[in-house]
């Protein structure tokens, strides 16, 4: 029988799950081997071989993240983890983001974790990050600010 988790045990294997996104580090040892990931533009895939891919399709659009991690706000009900933050960084060809400068930096992820592992992380976020699909939402352009400053990558 696995040991129960307590919230704070949830919340602190969220956070490490984003601080070692933010490092390039490997995360996936985090997850359980049955994990459902949903992700904007890719949908809803299950198992870790799929969620591997679709963080590698993912990573293809950016340079480098870095999450405000002094300023997320958390709920926690049971297994579920909500976690509501911002962030900032750089596309894969060197756009900057940062949330409140750009459109794009604002996110929230639901997560089932238990047994030490997270069994489930739906992300909720514009993956739009550099702004350019104006196509269809052309009040991006009259938006778009002349300079971001230096971003973390």
């Amino acid at each position: 029988m696995a040991e129960a988790m307590t919230d704070e045990a949830r919340r602190a294997l969220a956070l490490e799950y984003l601080k070692r996104l933010d490092r390039g580090e490997d995360f996936f040892e985090l997850f359980d081997e049955h994990i459902q990931l949903y992700f904007p533009k890719i949908g809803i895939v299950d198992g870790i071989d799929a969620v591997r891919e679709a963080f590698a399709k993912v990573g293809s659009l950016l340079g480098g993240i870095k999450h405000d991690y002094a300023y997320f706000n958390y709920v926690v009900v049971g297994d579920t983890v909500v976690v509501e933050g911002t962030s900032a960084g750089t596309t894969a060809d060197g756009t900057a983001f940062r949330a409140g400068v750009t459109h794009a930096g604002r996110w929230c992820d639901v997560m089932e974790i238990r047994d030490g592992r997270i069994h489930r992380l739906f992300v909720y976020l514009d993956p739009d990050y550099a702004g350019a699909d104006t196509e269809r939402y052309p009040w991006l352009v009259e938006a778009e600010p002349e300079t971001m400053g230096s971003v973390a990558s």
